[in-house]
């Protein structure tokens, strides 16, 4: 698996290639993960939950380009039978991507697509996927984590969407997963989880809180992440007198049952983001049957068109959003008519994609193709 950030750092995409790739490591699969290592500062080699771990230098060293010239010296090293490129948004996909087309190793492309805080990387994306479609359609597939994504990217790079197949991240928290039990419920806590980047819409969660607290005096909101934004929103606190009603802080990756734990002990888990495909944050709460409010846009409201979560308008009013907050602290949550995938489930998908990819190359192979034309 080619990706260009993964563990230690936090976010969906390397969540997603964490819990894939030990699955299939665990089911006798030899699995690589080949990783940018911006500024050097991580260890070249490692071996983490039976996987292979190459991390290559890439530039500059304190943006999220990852220009990583050692792709393809690593490609052709390794020979691989197979690789996915997760995520499509950083110059390193088109260097893995064109590595494996010129090695002759078949490739699987996710997008794993996500926001941007700079308005000019988000202004450009349409430019972007155009100039990666050449590459992309020489995929052996590409897969999204959403329909809304599938159908996002057949448009951006002029693909046929069945060549778009999808497989869902998954969601696998569960009470059990908490040291010593059931963690006890507080009805005034409120989760806002992601990443500190002002795409991910934290702001939008304290500016709602002091309207909230005429509705809810008891609330409290717990920013759950690290990341650039993280003094913009400290000083929005102080700004907001809310000092003693919000506190900011990040769990590491790695610790998946502290992470479980937290989400137990909450009454509502927001993400008021821009743009999301398909959140991993959102599919843990959910699978811990927690009340989730979202903005109704991009993946988010395909969410919430399912019955998953609640939704707010992307540009509400701080009131609005304190409003609809309360709402959901409130009432009973109905129903949940919609299975959630699991992490197995998601491996499984992919391992019979991968299957049906290297059975093109063994004649008369009776190897399942699981991918219907979305």
């Amino acid at each position: 698996m080619a990706s260009a950030r993964y563990f230690p750092f936090a976010g969906g995409t390397e969540t997603h290639v964490h819990e894939v790739g030990l699955r299939l490591a665990a089911r006798g699969h030899a699995v690589s993960i080949l990783t940018a290592n911006p500024g050097g500062r991580l260890p070249e080699r490692e071996i983490i939950a039976d996987m292979n771990v190459l991390r290559l230098r890439s530039w500059p060293a304190g943006r999220d380009w990852h220009l990583t010239p050692g792709v393809t010296r690593e490609m052709t090293s390794a020979r691989p039978d197979i690789v996915h490129v997760q995520g499509y948004h950083t110059l390193f996909a088109p260097a893995a991507m064109s590595a494996a087309a010129k090695s002759g190793i078949p490739f699987i492309l996710s997008f794993h697509s996500g926001g941007h805080s700079s308005a000019l990387r988000n202004g450009i994306r349409g430019i972007q996927a155009a100039a990666l479609a050449p590459l992309a359609r020489r995929a052996e597939i590409c897969i999204a984590v959403s329909h809304f994504e599938a159908a996002h990217f057949a448009r951006a790079m002029r693909m046929p969407e069945e060549r778009v197949c999808v497989v869902p991240n998954g969601a696998d928290f569960s009470a059990q997963m908490v040291p010593g039990g059931q963690a006890a419920g507080d009805e005034n806590l409120i989760l806002s989880v992601g990443r500190l980047e002002r795409y991910k819409g934290h702001h939008r969660a304290l500016e709602a809180m002091p309207h909230l607290l005429r509705l809810h005096p008891g609330a409290r909101l717990q920013i759950v992440g690290g990341g650039p934004y993280e003094q913009a929103l400290r000083t929005r606190i102080a700004r907001l007198g809310l000092a003693d009603k919000v506190s900011i802080g990040a769990i590491p990756p790695g610790r998946r049952a502290d992470m479980a734990a937290l989400l137990t002990k909450a009454r509502l888990v927001v993400l008021f983001s821009d743009y999301e495909a398909h959140p991993v944050a959102v599919l843990e709460a959910l699978s811990l049957n927690k009340t989730v409010l979202v903005n109704s846009t991009s993946g988010l409201r395909e969410l919430a068109d399912r019955g998953l979560a609640r939704a707010v308008p992307l540009n509400a009013s701080p009131e609005a959003v304190a409003a609809a907050m309360h709402d959901a602290m409130t009432k009973p949550q109905a129903p949940r008519l919609v299975k959630l995938s699991s992490w197995d489930e998601c491996a499984s998908e992919l391992e019979d994609l991968y299957r049906s990819v290297l059975a093109k190359r063994i004649p008369n192979a009776a190897l399942p193709q699981t991918c219907e034309a979305q």
